[in-house]
């Protein structure tokens, strides 16, 4: 075969990428604040396609818009217990691990701890983290490191915690000392009354979406949440960056594994792949991981690209818990979540 000069055999190649992929779109339907910009473009420039990025603020906001209709995602990142969900509803394709060549990074403690989905049949782990508690350390310069802090009554109308069932209840339950899994009514019940008696009357609301933008403008000096989206909000201002102090109480709380899926009948579905397939990249899962302050909790071979320092380590998760796939039980927690954000 004539040899052809190494920059011209470039341009063939990405011509080629680009042609074959001409016109493509991949539909990722994700969590707020959860994939870098320099991500998506540099694998939209590599095989010349067009991502279209939805994003959802609770796993069941996307069970929710899926199961009423919301079809046309090719790639969506549910946490562990929806992935449960989602296979035994059969709204996931079954993964072609040939297809891979980078699921020999993903760390194999988290496979361990992916028990809904152990051998990566319909998911791939994205992260594995917690969220924590963010406080304004200039507004409230003393506190315990614990989720008791939403009991404080002289912090009223200044807190906030997540619009999310397992995430609050999860917490009243570590808080008094029970699985964030429990299926004990009478467990279940002791949290439900905590959130309600001691929680819910000091908070300006549930909020998934708008917790950061009112902790950065100073509406709010202590929130339930995600470190990323607070940091992300105060990114700039740097007195506040100083008195901001994020933390996960040592006595723990739930944890989350959130996973790439493919939908069912997605149309994309050999993008889907590449795109699964670029994110485990080292260098790649380095990036993503280094732009919101993460650990490379789920990517064993990042930690060697990372160049910035996580806003908290995998050590911090010691004593969190994963939310399991609840069953039946899950009614029993939608019950006492309607008293919560309804009223008794």
């Amino acid at each position: 075969m004539k040899k052809i000069p190494v920059l011209a055999a470039a341009v063939i190649l990405g011509l080629a990428v680009m042609g074959g992929c001409a016109g493509k779109k991949l539909y990722i339907y994700n969590w707020t604040y959860y994939t870098p910009p320099s991500v998506i473009e540099k694998f939209e420039k590599e095989y010349g396609v067009k991502v279209i990025y939805d994003e959802f603020a609770s796993n069941e906001e996307m069970y929710a818009k899926l199961q009423a209709g919301g079809s046309g995602y090719d790639i969506i990142f549910p946490s562990g217990d929806y992935v449960s969900i989602m296979i035994n509803q059969g709204m996931l394709e079954r993964l072609d691990k040939t297809k891979f060549s980078n699921l020999g990074n993903v760390d194999p403690l988290v496979l361990q701890k992916a028990t809904y989905d152990p051998a990566m049949e319909y998911s791939v782990p994205y992260y594995w983290g917690a969220a924590g508690i963010v406080v304004n350390t200039a507004k409230v310069p003393n506190f315990e490191k614990s989720w008791s802090i939403f009991s404080r009554t002289d912090l009223k109308d200044r807190m906030t915690m997540l619009d999310d069932m397992r995430e609050v209840l999860g917490d009243a339950l570590v808080f008094l000392g029970h699985s964030v899994n429990t299926k004990d009514p009478e467990e279940l019940k002791q949290a439900q009354d905590l959130v309600n008696n001691s929680w819910r009357p000091n908070l300006v609301k549930f909020d998934s979406e708008a917790f950061g933008k009112g902790y950065a403008n100073g509406d709010f000096w202590v929130v339930q949440g995600y470190a990323e989206v607070v940091y992300e909000e105060i990114a700039g201002d740097q007195e506040l960056i100083e008195n901001t102090v994020f933390f996960i109480p040592p006595n723990g709380g739930p944890a989350y594994i959130d996973s790439l899926c493919i939908l069912k009948g997605a149309r994309n579905i050999d993008l889907a792949y590449k795109f699964i397939d670029f994110i485990h990249r080292p260098e790649i899962y380095a990036e993503f991981t280094d732009f919101f302050g993460f650990p490379a909790s789920a990517n064993a071979a990042a930690g060697a690209y990372k160049k910035e320092k996580p806003l908290y380590s995998v050590e911090d998760m010691v004593n969190t818990e994963l939310k399991d796939d609840l069953g039946e039980t899950l009614e029993m927690y939608n019950a006492a979540w309607e008293t919560i954000k309804v009223g008794n």
